[in-house]
């Protein structure tokens, strides 16, 4: 089945990067997202969509300017995922054939992004506005709107999510954070993978 689950390695060194590609797309999670903020994370990006990007989709997160949507392009990314909902990055995504997944919390800032041309919404942070905030925006949202719960989402909570009308999750620290070895992330990747076939199978 095809999993509605990003993975958010946000710290990840490019060293890294091959190596965890692999443990998540051997594990079911082909969506991989390596935040900006991260060391050299355009290298990461890299190596990921070259050994990978016919596999899994791979991009960037924390993106912020149309500069850096042009940089993710070039080393080979095709998803951006932001923290907020910028239409002149939603734009630039489009014009270059990615997918836009733009951070929104509101109904105003979920209709503005759908507007500039997003494929789905990030609803971020999710545990500020909850279930029950996704289920109220829910109602007014175009029918087919993906939406996506980042921060606050995990396998304990999951049937919650969807019960809201989630369509899927950004997961980060759950899944992976700065010192934690291939096998820490298999084993948790293996969890995570299991709880969201056992809500969504």
């Amino acid at each position: 089945m095809s999993r509605n689950i990003v993975a958010i390695l946000r710290g990840i060194q490019p060293s890294e990067a091959e190596e965890l590609a692999r443990v998540l797309i051997d594990c079911g999670i082909t969506k991989i997202e390596v935040p900006l903020n991260s060391p050299d994370p355009f290298s990461s990006i890299r190596h990921m969509a070259r050994s990978f990007g016919a596999h899994a989709l791979i991009g960037a997160g924390t993106v912020l300017t149309t500069d850096d949507v042009k940089r993710v392009q070039d080393v080979g990314g095709e998803l951006i995922v932001s923290p907020d909902c910028n239409p002149e990055v939603i734009a630039a995504t489009k014009q270059v054939g990615m997918l836009s997944y733009p951070g929104v919390m509101t109904p105003t800032e979920c209709f503005a992004a759908l507007r500039a041309g997003a494929d789905g919404l990030k609803i971020f942070p999710g545990s500020l506005i909850g279930p029950e905030g996704i289920k109220a925006i829910r109602a007014v949202l175009p029918a087919g709107t993906e939406v996506l719960a980042v921060g606050g989402a995990g396998p304990d909570n999951f049937a919650d999510w969807k019960a809201a009308g989630a369509d899927g999750f950004g997961i980060g620290s759950a899944l992976y954070k700065p010192g934690l070895t291939a096998s820490d992330v298999r084993e948790r990747a293996t969890h995570i993978v299991a709880e969201y076939d056992l809500v969504f199978g």
